[in-house]
């Protein structure tokens, strides 16, 4: 194994334990629901993630357009949810 796939293999485990922990700590408490926008704001960023560490993520323009669309849609919530109180 080279260098590189040992630090994709910690990475994993590092993210399973994460996520373990976060199931196993958040299963009393009351959880709050992703409003659609969150989700949305949520999605783009991983699309960005996604188009930017592959291949075809010669493009930053897609990945920053991507991003700043994620950005926008976040404060737009955001500012619903403080008219809303």
């Amino acid at each position: 194994m080279n260098p590189s796939q040992i630090y994709i293999a910690i990475s994993i485990v590092v993210l399973a334990i994460i996520a373990l922990l976060v199931f196993f700590v958040r299963k009393n408490k009351k959880e709050k629901k992703l409003t659609p926008l969150a989700g949305l704001s949520f999605g783009l960023i991983l699309a960005g993630i996604i188009y930017i560490s592959t291949n075809f993520g010669d493009s930053r323009l897609v990945y920053y357009g991507l991003m700043g669309a994620a950005v926008v849609l976040a404060v737009i919530d955001i500012v619903l949810k403080l008219k809303k109180k």
